[in-house]
């Protein structure tokens, strides 16, 4: 009798295995490529966390000069297809102030652009990186997301 049940069950996962891997009827092979997507339509990308950092100033020309830099910074990062996501966060007590999501593939190629912000370089934000696997289609969003905004910086 334990060895039916065994069987049975073997058989039951197979089939579940099975039908929990089934092709998706909606597959695009070329934007799949054209997004880098493995099997699953997901990549890899570098998660940054921004913090505020350890330069402690009140110099208010110093401070908007570094933060105009940080915004040009970002629109030129995003024209060159490197950030998907970028933007502030809320108020916490972990002094978190915003996020990018860059298309970069290791920590080392993102920590070179990073330097390229003022901000950063300035050490008015502090940088943390983390590698991050999410939709190969999230660049997808950036040509809708140019076409909402009214009002720009």
């Amino acid at each position: 009798m334990k060895t039916i049940l065994f069987v049975l069950f073997i058989l039951f996962m197979h089939h579940v295995s099975a039908a929990a891997q089934k092709t998706n009827p909606c597959y695009d092979a070329e934007l799949a490529k054209k997004f880098g997507a493995d099997d699953y339509g997901m990549k890899s990308y570098i998660l940054v966390m921004l913090k505020t950092g350890g330069h402690k100033t009140t110099d208010k020309a110093f401070i908007d000069s570094c933060f105009t830099g940080h915004l040009q910074n970002i629109k030129r990062l995003v024209k060159e297809g490197k950030m998907i996501v970028a933007g502030p966060l809320s108020k916490n007590d972990k002094s978190y102030r915003g996020i990018f999501i860059l298309d970069v593939p290791t920590t080392e190629e993102a920590e070179i652009l990073l330097k390229t912000d003022p901000a950063i370089k300035e050490e008015l934000l502090d940088a943390e990186l983390y590698g991050w696997y999410g939709s190969a289609a999230l660049p997808d969003y950036l040509e809708a997301s140019d076409k909402v905004w009214k009002v720009g910086f």
